[in-house]
């Protein structure tokens, strides 16, 4: 309703127009959530430049797919639903190789992708992103949690994201939702705690 009284037009809407054939209605959507997605793969994966390859297949994988979507959820649940499967893929491929930023893998051809330009104005663009150092420990204490409880943490946390779009994203119930937020926010406490423990100092 408040989208359509200032005149912009519904995620509903603009899946129809693209389904119709309205490529502009894709760029619109890309538009509408770049930034968040953008934002999640950074905190996911912690590395700009591979944050970028991953928002721009995850915008890939969408116009493959919204041509079959028929509104069984919302699109912001579909949206960030195949956000999750890229990021977990993606950092699972990574943990396994092991070798550096620049790891071979198959990626789509750009002749159908959304444009979309994720460049920051400084050298790195993860700086614009964790902004204290403060930002920076919760990183690396989430970098040290499992995935399941990862991915808790930041479409909770991180995103804001209600319970029971996570767990439509998920496909949780929303009570398994809010017991695995807590033992999630209670184990990021653990980890934590020991990154700013004083370090034990001999002599």
């Amino acid at each position: 309703m408040f989208l359509l009284a200032l005149g912009r037009p519904s995620d509903a809407e603009l899946v129809r127009r693209f389904q119709g054939g309205d490529r502009d209605a894709l760029r619109e959507i890309v538009l509408r959530y770049q930034d968040r997605i953008f934002r999640l793969c950074v905190r996911w994966l912690g590395d700009a430049a591979v944050a970028e390859e991953t928002a721009q297949d995850i915008f890939v994988a969408l116009f493959r797919s919204l041509p079959g979507f028929r509104g069984e959820a919302q699109l912001s649940t579909f949206v960030f639903r195949v956000a999750v499967n890229h990021n977990k893929n993606r950092r699972a491929y990574r943990r396994r190789r092991k070798d550096g930023e620049h790891e071979p893998i198959d990626r789509p051809g750009t002749e159908d992708r959304p444009a979309r330009q994720f460049a920051s104005d400084g050298p790195d663009a993860s700086d614009a992103v964790f902004r204290t150092q403060a930002e920076r420990l919760v990183h690396a204490a989430l970098d040290m949690l499992d995935e399941e409880t990862r991915q808790i943490l930041l479409l909770r946390d991180v995103e804001d994201l209600p319970y029971e779009e996570i767990a439509e994203i998920l496909d949780l119930p929303r009570g398994t939702v809010k017991s695995r937020l807590h033992r999630a926010r209670a184990q990021l406490a653990v980890v934590l705690g020991r990154q700013l423990a004083p370090e034990d100092v001999n002599g």
